[in-house]
C-alpha cells in the first residue's frame, strides 16, 4: 500500500536524509522554512512541544537552542532516524506510529501535556513539520488531536504548498509519485505522497474540531514564490 511505501522509503533513505539535513544542504530549507517553522512554533508560547515525525530531530534542537526551558518530545516510525535524534540531542524521542500516538499510547510526559492549563501552562503545541505524507495515517492522526492535547491544544502543520506543489496536475486530492530530484545520488525508492488540496486542509482539521488560527504562507526571496504553507489550528474550548 502507499502508506507502507512510505515507511518503507524513510527506512531505507534514513542516513542519507540524516546527512542532507545536518549538512544544511536543501536550499527551501536554509533559505526559509527552517526559520518560519521555529518562529510559528515560538510564537504560540507553549512550554510542551511534540514533533510528530520528528526525524532525525533537528527541530527539537533548535527549540532548545533557543528555550532551554521547553520540554519538547520527538516521535518517528524509522528507529534510525530516533538513533539519531537521540544521539543529538535537545529532547526526549520515541519510536511510534502515527496510529499508535492517535491510540493514545504517548509517554507521560507527553499526556500530561493536555493538562497545561491546569498547571498554569499554555497547552501544549503538536507540530508536524512536513510529516504528513499519507492518507489514512494523517486523517487519524490530525482527528486524534482534540483527545490528545485537550482545550486549547495548538496544532500546527507546515506542508508544501499545495497551488505551487502541484504543479500541471489537477487540482484535486489524491495519490502522487514522489521524488529525490536534487537531493544527491545516494536517495533511492522515493516515497509516494498524498496530495491535499488547500480546501481539504481546511477540511481536515475542521473535520476534527480544531479552529484554524492562522495561516501562513512563507516566500523564497529569491523566486519570490511560496514555498510551503503553515497552518496553525487549536482545540476548540468548551463554552
Amino acid at each position: 500500500s502507499p502508506e507502507a511505501d512510505i515507511i518503507d522509503s524513510w527506512q531505507r533513505n534514513a542516513l542519507a536524509w540524516t546527512h542532507v539535513v545536518r549538512s544544511r544542504a536543501i536550499e527551501s530549507r536554509r533559505l526559509v522554512t527552517d526559520q518560519a517553522i521555529v518562529d510559528t512554533i515560538l510564537a504560540e508560547s507553549s512550554r510542551t512541544v511534540i514533533d510528530v515525525g520528528c526525524g532525525e530531530g533537528w527541530l527539537i534542537r533548535a527549540l532548545a537552542a533557543r528555550d532551554r526551558a521547553l520540554r519538547l518530545i520527538g516521535y518517528d516510525v524509522v528507529p534510525v532516524l530516533i538513533e539519531h535524534a537521540r544521539a543529538g540531542g535537545g529532547g526526549e524521542f520515541h519510536v511510534a506510529s502515527y496510529e499508535t500516538i492517535a491510540a493514545g499510547a504517548l509517554p507521560d510526559a507527553a499526556q500530561a501535556a493536555g493538562a497545561g492549563d491546569q498547571a498554569g501552562e499554555a497547552p501544549a503545541c503538536m507540530v508536524c513539520n512536513f510529516s504528513l505524507l499519507g492518507k489514512e495515517s494523517v486523517e487519524t492522526l490530525i482527528a486524534a488531536v482534540p483527545r490528545l492535547l485537550g482545550p486549547g491544544g495548538r496544532c500546527i502543520v507546515q506542508t508544501l504548498h499545495p497551488v505551487v506543489a502541484c504543479g500541471v496536475l489537477p487540482y484535486q486530492d489524491g495519490w502522487r509519485a514522489g521524488s529525490w530530484a536534487g537531493f544527491g545520488s545516494e536517495f533511492a525508492d522515493p516515497a509516494p505522497w498524498y496530495f491535499r488540496t488547500l480546501g481539504s486542509w481546511l477540511g481536515l482539521f475542521g473535520h476534527a474540531g480544531l479552529r484554524l488560527k492562522l495561516l501562513r504562507e512563507p516566500v523564497n526571496p529569491v523566486t519570490g514564490q511560496p514555498v510551503s504553507v503553515i497552518f496553525v489550528a487549536d482545540v476548540k474550548r468548551e463554552s
